[in-house]
């Protein structure tokens, strides 16, 4: 399998990492078949090796400005800020302890950006631990346009023993005044020891180290096309040093270890560059800043509602940081890497982290910085490549116009239909959405006002009519979108409280068995109120229990008697009710566990046990569910439904689910109790490239590309499969219930949708699900 892509790789990820320049990479490879001597040896061989260091270290001094001072080689940035750490506290620690006699109750802090990249924090709280200082950790606030607080600075610096900045910001690229930062600094407190993150400064600003204060200043090569694995400290002449790696003495006994001879020969390259302009690879920054102009306006072009999220006064002209309102850091990533060009949400060290501790800090409200994307570039760019990118940028935002999310003016004919149903998510709230392109008709069940401007993209550009726009309850965690779309969709629809329509219709089943009161196996009321969808209903069932007014609302296909939902039905839209892996909480104001027990037994005679669940939330990326598999994990639930629970039990083990409830101010509310293990993971099947040719030809298998529609529009396979994005699995699930033994492979970008769809799946009984682990990033 093949993921078949035309498009060359656009890079724009630098302040991650950058490739080696083809001249230092042929540099470095020199170094190991001809310049492969030891440094330290004294014979022709290794006094030409230690040529090439001390002409890498001089070049070095003069790239930064540092006339005197130490530059020692290090393996990276890190371990350049361990070295500035350990050698500042140990100092201090020393100066601690003379101190302690003179004013023994005195409290010392260490001070660093609130914006400075992790590695920085981390340390010193590391090494203050280790080392028993016992020093208080204080985080410098920047404004909104990320500069630090010198006022701050001021009042604290008096007692700190060492301050920790940036000269340039890895996510927003925002750079400080150092000159500006050394008069505040010194003004404080003259003795305290100053170190500042030069990483991202190096080649994109001038240097000149040596005319500051500054004590320490770490770099690292592989941000600038050289190779991982070599980096440098500089070390002002009067600053004390400790050496953090003891051995055989080299680096002058300042740093032992055999030299990274390679990484030195390469980065040595990066410095004559960065030396000799006129023969140079690297843009002078009047041409950077014209390609950061060009990027920032084909962006504003292509996606109206981007906001940068830093001022380029402030900031290096290589990052552009920016957000898109509506969508998720995530989605434009997956967007753009479908287009072969690669950004980050961030940095690279936390890319796991769904917002930006860095925009937090600055102020910026809270969907910029869940939705923040770091493009970055460094100073080997071309004309030529800018070009490029600004094309796929444009490619991009128009293949959102192919799954709707954006609006053109191109035809209905050339959108991929909505057909079904569709789950959209905003964190861990689902809202959903049901389209029968027949009759053109639309409903939305639980809209979230985070999706308000997507949902209403999406009616227009699918022409859809809005029939209802529904609540299955009052939410306790969140607000309801529904008055914005009902106001612009539905002005004159008279609803009740939750957007039930009042025109709706009444089914009253004829054929429904009396029964006694007491017999909660059966519907108490056999008048059900519904509204047409197409030729179907949707049904309105009150269940009471996780709130007084919740209610669960079935899409079936027309029946005459009640009995005949359970096999008519495709979707129970259960609100609360029953989430996967829990059932809703019932210690509101509002709850009632023993209604619960009812609702609970009621909606299991309407729709059996195998009918999908659609929630209201989905707090582990299950997506749906159903009564079988939830009784499977969960006891409570399976001992209601089958009789072996009378209502007090209920109440009392209901109330014990609950007390793993902790609500805490600023956190999520969860509206139903988690438990480790009701959660557990399926074993899925995991082929790599090789296997999947493999069973490819030699068994009956589907494949089934799970990415978006808009990323599948510009990057898809040669292969005869068929997409099914995460937004419409609960419907390809419901579809294929008669083919749960057939053979399916989920695929995406990186495996790790197609793992959690796989999961999902598995779950529900499809037991020979599998998925390809790596997806089609390994794929080439």
């Amino acid at each position: 399998m093949k993921n078949h892509s035309p498009l060359s790789q656009i890079y724009l990820d630098a302040n991650a990492t950058t490739p080696v320049l083809p001249q230092a990479a042929e540099a470095a490879l020199n170094s190991m078949r001809v310049l492969f001597g030891n440094p330290s040896s004294s014979h022709i061989t290794g006094l030409k090796a230690k040529d090439v260091m001390e002409t890498t270290r001089n070049n070095a001094k003069k790239v930064i400005g540092a006339d005197d001072g130490k530059v020692i080689f290090t393996s990276g940035a890190t371990e350049g800020i361990q070295t500035a750490i350990i050698s500042a506290l140990v100092e201090a620690k020393k100066r601690l302890n003379i101190d302690k006699q003179n004013e023994p109750s005195k409290k010392y802090s260490l001070l660093y950006g609130a914006t400075e990249h992790k590695a920085v924090p981390e340390s010193l709280k590391h090494w203050n631990e280790i080392l028993g200082i016992n020093a208080e950790l204080k985080a410098i606030p920047v404004d909104r346009l990320g500069h630090l607080d010198c006022q701050f600075i001021a009042a604290e610096a008096p007692n700190a023993l060492m301050i920790c900045t940036m000269a340039v910001n890895n996510e927003t690229g925002v750079y400080q005044d150092l000159g500006k930062l050394e008069q505040i600094i010194r003004t404080a407190n003259n003795d305290i020891f100053w170190m500042v993150d030069c990483v991202q400064a190096l080649g994109k600003t001038p240097l000149k180290l040596a005319q500051t204060t500054i004590d320490y200043a770490p770099f690292s090569g592989h941000k600038l096309y050289a190779p991982k694995g070599i980096g440098f400290v500089y070390i002002r002449q009067s600053a004390p040093f400790t050496s953090i790696i003891a051995g055989g003495g080299q680096e002058s006994g300042l740093r032992s270890g055999t030299e990274n001879l390679p990484g030195m020969a390469a980065i040595n390259v990066i410095f004559e560059m960065l030396l000799n302009q006129q023969h140079s690879e690297f843009a002078d920054i009047n041409t950077l800043r014209g390609y950061q102009t060009q990027l920032m306006d084909t962006l504003k072009s292509a996606f109206p509602d981007v906001v940068f999220n830093h001022s380029i006064e402030n900031s290096v002209p290589t990052t552009i940081n920016f957000a898109i309102a509506g969508f998720s850091s995530k989605e434009i990533m997956d967007l753009f890497d479908a287009a072969n060009i690669r950004v980050s949400s961030g940095s690279a060290c936390s890319s796991k982290v769904t917002r930006s501790f860095v925009l937090d800090a600055m102020g910026l409200p809270a969907w910029q910085s869940e939705s923040a994307i770091r493009m970055s570039f460094g100073p080997a760019m071309t004309q030529d490549q800018v070009n490029a990118a600004c094309s796929r940028i444009q490619s991009a935002a128009k293949a959102l116009t192919h799954s709707c999310m954006i609006l053109d003016t191109g035809e209905i004919d050339e959108k991929q239909p909505v057909n079904g149903l569709l789950q959209l998510r905003s964190g861990s709230n689902c809202t959903w959405l049901y389209a029968d392109q027949q009759s053109k008709q639309a409903f939305i069940i639980d809209p979230l006002p985070e999706l308000n401007d997507r949902l209403d993209t999406l009616l227009q550009c699918q022409q859809l009519e809005l029939v209802a726009i529904i609540d299955t309850h009052g939410h306790a965690d969140h607000q309801s979108g529904r008055t914005f779309l009902a106001d612009k969709h539905l002005p004159t629809q008279q609803t009740n409280l939750l957007g039930w329509p009042q025109d709706c219709q009444t089914h009253s089943s004829p054929n429904s068995p009396k029964h006694s009161p007491k017999d909660t196996n059966s519907v108490d009321d056999v008048q059900l109120q519904y509204i047409k969808i197409g030729q179907q209903w949707l049904v309105n069932v009150p269940t009471p229990g996780h709130t007084a007014d919740s209610m669960s609302l079935l899409l079936c296909q027309p029946f005459t008697d009640i009995n005949q939902i359970k096999h008519q039905c495709q979707f129970a839209f259960c609100g609360d009710t029953i989430l996967m892996g829990s059932l809703g909480r019932t210690n509101f104001a509002s709850s009632s566990a023993s209604d619960m027990f009812s609702s609970l037994k009621r909606l299991h005679s309407l729709i059996g046990s195998n009918n999908l669940i659609c929630a209201s939330h989905d707090y582990n990326n299950e997506f749906t569910t159903h009564l079988s598999a939830e009784c499977g994990r969960n006891p409570l639930l399976r001992n209601t439904l089958n009789g072996q629970l009378h209502v007090t039990e209920f109440e009392r083990l209901k109330a014990e689910l609950d007390s793993h409830l902790c609500d805490q101010n600023g956190s999520e509310i969860m509206c139903g109790a988690l438990t480790d293990d009701q959660l557990n993971g399926q074993s899925i099947i995991e082929y790599n490239h090789q296997s999947l040719n493999a069973a490819l030809q030699q068994e009956n298998v589907t494949l089934i590309d799970i990415r978006e529609p808009h990323e599948y529009a510009l990057q898809h396979t040669d292969d005869s499969n068929e997409n099914v994005p995460l937004t419409r699995l609960v419907q390809f699930i419901q579809q294929q219930q008669d083919q749960k033994q057939h053979k399916w492979v989920l695929v995406c970008r990186s495996g790790s949708r197609s793992f959690i769809a796989a999961q999902a799946m598995k779950r529900l009984g499809f037991d020979n699900v599998a998925h390809l682990k790596g997806g089609y990033a390994l794929s080439s």
